[in-house]
């Protein structure tokens, strides 16, 4: 059994990495860590996993050393600790920002500190199985791309490679208010984000930087809380290339993920599911894509949705921490998602 240790298990993202994880056959729990609670039982703060694990929080100066370490910690203290984590584990699986981009430049641009860690930038391989399965399959360093990035590298990155989209991108995101994660502060409390549409990230938003740097497009970004816990749904705005159509955007989404186990492509004409909804996808690691055309303009709009803390966190850690092993991709990660939900 690989050996697993989750640091910073108590918010909402290590909380999926302990319920998926849970259920693994192929691998052992052995530590989850919380500064704030340590000495608690898990299943008192992650309720849904009650009768699951009988671990309780450590602390993290009790790591021992694991065959691969999960970090659910905070940007900026995850550079700051990063040579401490390396010596924990023979694979690192980061879900922070820290390591995503990489230019010192543009991460200071965008976290509004300077890199601590300027060494190790580069180092780290995208979690983007879709994208880097080869170079998965012998990282020892890997960076897993924020959720609403996710969504959005993997929307536009078959439409760059194709050549079918030109000019800057706009990209208008919406998500749920777990994507705060689990010490927000009083802006998700019910009372002010019941019923709101806000707006939190007019303009350059953080994980524009990661989309650009993935796909090679100008990107600007808006993001929006809505009235949902989980989920992201992106609508992405771009102009098509000279002679391109809606063939060949179809023919580009199908070729790219024919053989992909979590991305569907999204493309009935009718009925109330015609386009990606993260409603559906809750609890899954699937992330579905769809486009629109508009017939008066050379515009497309494409639409993808995923839920926040699977595919666009956990699951797609797990996902990647399985290509690293050479176990099954899929193992851990079959649940297909609820509805009506």
């Amino acid at each position: 059994m690989t050996r697993v240790a989750v640091v910073g298990a108590a918010g909402y993202i290590g909380g999926e990495l302990l319920r998926i994880l849970t259920t693994h056959p192929e691998v052992e729990l052995a530590a989850a860590t919380s500064r704030r609670l340590r000495g608690r039982q898990i299943d008192g703060v992650h309720p849904n996993l009650r009768g699951r694990t009988r671990l309780a929080f450590c602390a993290e100066d009790r790591l021992d050393h694991y065959d691969v370490l999960f970090l659910a910690t905070p940007h900026r203290e995850t550079m700051r600790r990063m040579p401490e984590f390396l010596g924990r584990a023979d694979t690192i699986i980061d879900l922070s920002g820290d390591f995503r981009l990489r230019c010192a430049d543009t991460y200071e641009d965008y976290y509004g500190v300077p890199h601590e860690a300027t060494a190790l930038l580069g180092t780290f391989v995208p979690g983007v199985p879709e994208f880097h399965r080869e170079r998965l399959r012998t990282a020892d360093r890997v960076s897993v791309p924020g959720c609403m990035a996710n969504a959005g590298i993997l929307a536009l990155t078959p439409l760059a490679e194709a050549g079918l989209i030109r000019d800057e991108i706009t990209v208008d995101a919406r998500t749920g208010s777990s994507g705060a994660g689990a010490t927000a502060g009083s802006e998700n409390l019910h009372a002010e984000r019941s019923g709101a549409l806000r707006v939190f990230a007019p303009t350059r938003h953080r994980h524009e930087a990661e989309i650009s740097q993935a796909t090679g497009l100008p990107v600007r970004m808006t993001a929006t809380g809505v009235e949902a816990v989980r989920g992201v749904q992106l609508l992405c705005r771009a102009r098509l290339a000279d002679g391109a159509g809606e063939r060949d955007i179809r023919s580009a989404y199908r070729e790219r993920y024919a053989d992909e186990p979590f991305v569907r492509v999204v493309a009935q004409r009718r009925g109330l599911h015609r386009f990606p909804d993260a409603k559906i996808l809750s609890g899954s690691n699937f992330c579905d894509v769809g486009f629109a055309l508009d017939p008066e303009s050379d515009g497309v709009t494409v639409i993808a949705a995923l839920d926040n803390l699977v595919k666009g966190g956990a699951g797609n850690a797990v996902q990647c921490m399985n290509i690293r092993l050479g176990l099954p991709e899929s193992l851990g990660l079959d649940f297909p998602g609820l509805h009506p939900n």
